[in-house]
């Protein structure tokens, strides 16, 4: 353990991805979209996981996605590609793409279709994984309410010594702050990258030991999050409070229209067209994104 170092911190973005109206991959609005996110000051990306609808494109969409993303950010911030997959096969192979791209790391949800997926069987798979990208940093996606998988990841963290050599941290998209804060514990010094995944809870993240963040909304609220990042650095709490109230109440109310569906309409709105989403998620109806736009319209000056 120990050659396969990470520590990725700030805000990470998890990008987009962009579609005509049919469905259709839209990669052409990648470069406009990578440099809006940037001159935001996003510390990196995260492609193809929820927000950037993975599990709804083939592999081989999955690929086209990741070599957009790939060469229009151009090496200026580090990125991070998601390449789990129902088919442990399929989530070989594009780890094997995410590499031979030159991507900073990989990233593993666990299959989710069978229940009761164990500890085990979870650091097999993660192996399974791995062999596609052996010299390729990974980071264990866990986000049990979407995956079904309950293995705590400070027990997957405690495996990993001489199992998982390349595992380098955890993003964590889940509530539980207690087992988050196990995580930071068990990971203290040099050991594991911990990155937190719920926008709306950053501050408590942050609180518990995160080094970083992973989230859709960073793409288009950046300036409010990172003004939570700077008070807590400082140690203001009442600020951090302040700010982190704003961000919540500004997701809750997006999140009002619908989950992926609003957000990706919320980008649309605030910043760059990214279409709408795949089916099985329906985009916003003409009058749903009219009521979006005006709740979000005294929001776009702040958000500059």
């Amino acid at each position: 353990m120990g050659e396969m170092l990470m520590k990725l911190k700030g805000l990470i973005a998890a990008g987009f991805t962009p579609m005509h109206p049919d469905g259709a991959l839209r990669l052409e609005a990648v470069p406009g979209l990578v440099d809006f996110v940037i001159s935001k000051g996003i510390d990196g990306f995260y492609l193809c996981g929820s927000t950037g609808e993975g599990p709804s494109l083939s592999s081989r969409e999955r690929t086209q996605v990741a070599e957009a993303y790939q060469t229009a950010i151009a090496g200026r911030v580090p990125v991070i590609i998601h390449v789990g997959h129902n088919s442990l096969k399929e989530a070989k192979s594009l780890a094997r793409h995410a590499a031979e791209i030159g991507c900073q790391a990989i990233a593993v949800a666990p299959p989710s279709y069978y229940p009761g997926l164990t500890l085990d069987g979870l650091v097999q798979s993660l192996q399974f994984v791995a062999e596609g990208a052996p010299q390729t940093p990974m980071y264990y996606y866990h986000i049990p309410r979407l995956t079904g998988v309950e293995v705590k990841p400070v027990e997957l963290l405690a495996e990993a010594e001489g199992k998982l050599p390349t595992l380098c941290g955890v993003k964590f998209s889940d509530t539980q702050l207690d087992d988050f804060l196990l995580c930071t514990r068990h990971g203290r010094g040099d050991r594991f990258n911990m990155l937190f995944g719920a926008d709306e809870m950053l501050l408590a993240g942050l609180a518990m030991g995160a080094d970083g963040a992973v989230g859709s909304t960073y793409n288009f609220m950046a300036p409010l999050y990172r003004q939570i990042l700077k008070s807590f650095e400082m140690g203001h709490w009442s600020q951090a409070q302040k700010w982190q109230a704003e961000a919540t109440e500004l997701v809750g109310n997006i999140l009002t229209f619908g989950g992926i569906r609003a957000i990706k309409a919320a980008m649309t709105c605030l910043a760059v067209d990214c279409g709408p989403p795949r089916l099985p998620n329906l985009a916003l109806s003409p009058r749903e994104l009219e009521a979006l736009q005006a709740m979000l319209t005294p929001w776009i000056e702040r958000l500059q």
